[in-house]
């Protein structure tokens, strides 16, 4: 997978901290490609959801999922732009296997002026044994410029035209 400081045409996430949520969880960012995010949340005790098992909480792999589905609509528009998740849907297949770390690889597969699409899977030891499946809308903010460490951005701009 390449690397975000191997690939300039892709707006290299690792400069942004994420939300206080993601930041509070300790998501960090395995692999980016254009329109691919790949995320880890480190198994930590606080985040466990049944004391009894040790398996790590739903709501944390959801958050994962949300988060990697924006990183990938990040990583398709090449630039920070404001968004919101419109639609978010995960299918639970298993639950997550104690003390391991969670993974989250998404995929947006399609872009729009306005909107993008994501599809993306969470798993603990391989991706094709899911924890969990995501499907997922956001809106992209094109009205309004995003401000970010290196300045304000003007968000009409920097969407590629997808021919809507």
């Amino acid at each position: 997978m390449t690397k975000p400081q191997d690939s300039p045409s892709v707006f290299d996430l690792n400069m942004m901290d994420g939300p206080p949520l993601a930041r509070a969880l300790g998501f960090q960012t395995v692999a980016l490609e254009p329109s691919i995010a790949t995320l880890k949340a480190p198994y930590k005790p606080e985040m466990i959801g049944d004391p009894d098992t040790g398996v790590i909480a739903g709501g944390v792999v959801t958050a994962l999922l949300d988060h990697a589905c924006g990183r990938a609509v990040f990583a398709a528009v090449g630039r920070p732009i404001g968004m919101a998740t419109l639609d978010l849907r995960i299918d639970y297949m298993r639950a997550a296997e104690p003390a391991l770390d969670i993974f989250a690889r998404a995929h947006c597969y399609k872009l729009t002026h306005s909107i993008g699409f994501v599809r993306a899977v969470a798993y603990d030891r391989a991706v094709d044994d899911p924890v969990a499946t995501a499907q997922a809308a956001f809106m992209l903010n094109t009205g309004e410029p995003m401000i970010t460490p290196d300045g304000p951005h003007d968000a009409v701009a920097q969407i590629p035209d997808a021919g809507q």
